[in-house]
């Protein structure tokens, strides 16, 4: 009861403002208030054309998530988890997917101009039309990515790097 009535005073005091109390934000309530939501569960939102500039999702969980043509310029998505997330037309350039979980999400026409993603696991990602343009593949698993042909790779570096046929390719070393 005392709590309740204290959580009750402190909304009112502060015009409804859940972070000012300090009580519990939802992980995307926190992500588009702070730009900052490390280790989130944000499994299945959706952030559909969404400004998430510079956003720090580090090891945050983004399966099965919608981030068609968002925007992650310069994010940091260390670790994160975007298994089967639909990416299409995304704006990744110069964000960090070092080590992030990318098994079977479709980056169709995604940007990925400069993007790290290192150690990353792209295994039956969808890469039709994506500019991977200097993008850093160091150690990155491409197996059985789908529409690799397509996708724009000038200037990328390939290093221990495990290609859509299986073939590990260490051009970049």
């Amino acid at each position: 009861m005392k709590h309740t009535i204290v959580g009750f005073s402190c909304l009112l005091l502060m015009g409804l403002s859940l972070q000012g109390c300090g009580l519990f934000l939802s992980d995307l309530e926190k992500l588009l208030e702070t730009n900052v939501c490390q280790k989130c569960d944000l499994t299945g939102a959706n952030l559909k054309g969404a400004d998430l500039t510079g956003t720090d999702l580090t090891k945050a969980n983004l399966w099965g998530a919608s981030l068609n043509n968002a925007n992650l310029t310069e994010a940091n998505l260390i670790g994160v988890n975007l298994k089967g997330a639909d990416l299409t037309g995304t704006d990744l350039t110069e964000a960090n997917l070092t080590e992030a979980n990318l098994i079977g999400a479709n980056l169709k026409g995604a940007d990925l101009t400069g993007t790290d993603l290192t150690k990353a696991n792209l295994w039956g990602a969808n890469l039709n039309n994506a500019n991977l343009t200097d993008a850093d593949l160091i150690d990155a698993i491409l197996q059985n990515a789908e529409n690799f042909n397509t996708a724009n790779t000038t200037g990328a570096k390939f290093c221990k790097t495990i290609m859509p046929d299986g073939i590990t390719n260490n051009a970049g070393c």
